[in-house]
């Protein structure tokens, strides 16, 4: 499949969709998440405000005194009452200083005690400002507290950067396919693969057979290029592009974390009140991205990059493994692995016929294909390595 123009994936874009503005999206085509991303852009409100300005009840967020401000599609009023999500409470615990399990327990059994201790925490200091990142309610009613954050947090935002990525690659003139987008109140999850680079490893693949088809790596000994861009608009993590290859027996990918691109979300403060960014910022923001697309496809999607990456996996990757549940039991526990993701692991290791680290880690890129949770699919996959060089040196 051919990479759109920006004004041919803006088009699609501007397609209403039946939902709302937190949707969420897992293994979705790149048109529905351009939908889900139109929408949500044309709902969002972000704000600088004092603690002064914030208030609480019945754990909700309730904002007042901030100026309203005229936009092109009329006037912004943040003032109102928003909820928070999960992520956004994760802000006030760490901004807050309060411990984040006391503060879920708080929400969830004592919501009062849930608004004194965040009023308290917030009286210590009026004056001092926090982003707040939301999604304005239907018709003035509540809204939705997306995040929590510091006026020093750079806002990159997911609609924004999937238009310059695809700019910058499209600029490559590489073609490329996507193969899967998520979306979660997290992060934003695309996935591009090269249409050509592929390089034959059957040394990696040896023995090697798919727990979704049957067929073996020894029939299919392919692997291809490709990058996953991930963008975070609520601080769980930078904008990054990180290498990707892919098996073709099974589709388990393998991303190269030390490889990643990435842009922190740390700007200069921001000022008090409802932000709107100048045409000049937002344009220089995007050229970078679509820049640093342009060159992570020269670097990622080249025949000479994936055959020194495999050569330097597949020296670990053919150590035997002897003892298989001892083996993933110590790993699981380094990496802080849950019981359920062990056991997935371990059956997905079995199912996989290949008794080596490089068994171990396919295990777990096949189990984070299974997982509905996109954004612990997402963590998973980038452990896979991790993993396999501490099975090899077990």
């Amino acid at each position: 499949m051919a990479i759109e123009t920006a004004e041919q994936f803006t088009r699609r874009a501007a397609v209403v969709i039946p939902t709302d503005a937190a949707s969420n999206a897992r293994n979705a085509d790149l048109p529905d998440l351009a939908q889900i991303l139109k929408r949500q852009q044309e709902a969002k409100i972000d704000m600088v405000a004092p603690a002064s300005a914030l208030t609480f009840q019945g754990g909700n967020l309730n904002v007042q005194g901030l100026s309203p401000i005229l936009t092109d599609t009329g006037v912004t009023i943040a003032d109102g009452t928003y909820r928070p999500t999960t992520v956004a409470d994760e802000g006030i615990a760490s901004k807050l200083g309060i411990p984040l399990a006391y503060l879920r327990r708080m929400r969830a059994e004592k919501v009062d005690l849930y608004d004194a201790n965040v009023m308290g925490w917030l009286a210590e200091d009026p004056s001092r400002k926090f982003l707040l990142r939301g999604f304005t309610g239907s018709q003035g009613g509540e809204g939705v507290l997306r995040a929590f954050l510091s006026d020093s947090y750079k806002m990159i935002d997911n609609f924004d950067v999937l238009l310059a990525a695809l700019s910058g690659v499209k600029a490559s003139g590489h073609d490329v396919r996507i193969t899967g987008c998520d979306l979660t109140e997290r992060r934003m999850i695309v996935r591009v693969e090269s249409e050509h680079i592929k390089v034959l490893a059957p040394a990696l693949l040896r023995g090697y057979r798919s727990p979704f088809t049957g067929q073996t790596g020894d029939e299919l000994p392919i692997v291809s290029a490709g990058f996953v861009i991930a963008n975070s608009e609520v601080g769980a993590g930078a904008f990054t592009i990180t290498p990707r290859i892919t098996v073709k027996v099974c589709e388990n990918g393998m991303t190269i974390q030390k490889d990643a691109l990435r842009a922190v979300h740390l700007g200069a403060k921001l000022d008090e009140g409802v932000i709107r960014w100048s045409g000049d910022t937002e344009t220089k923001n995007l050229e970078l991205i679509t820049a640093q697309a342009r060159d992570a496809v020269a670097t990622f999607l080249d025949r000479e990059y994936v055959e020194t990456k495999l050569a330097q996996i597949e020296k670990e990757a053919g150590r035997p493994i002897t003892d298989p549940v001892k083996t993933i039991e110590v790993v699981s526990k380094k990496l802080k692995f849950t019981d359920g993701l062990r056991e997935s692991i371990l059956t997905h290791f079995i199912q996989g016929g290949q008794t080596t680290a490089g068994g171990l880690m396919q295990a777990i890129t096949a189990t984070a294909q299974t997982l509905d949770d996109a954004d612990a699919a997402f963590e998973l996959e980038g452990q896979a390595l991790t993993a396999m060089s501490l099975a090899a040196s077990a």
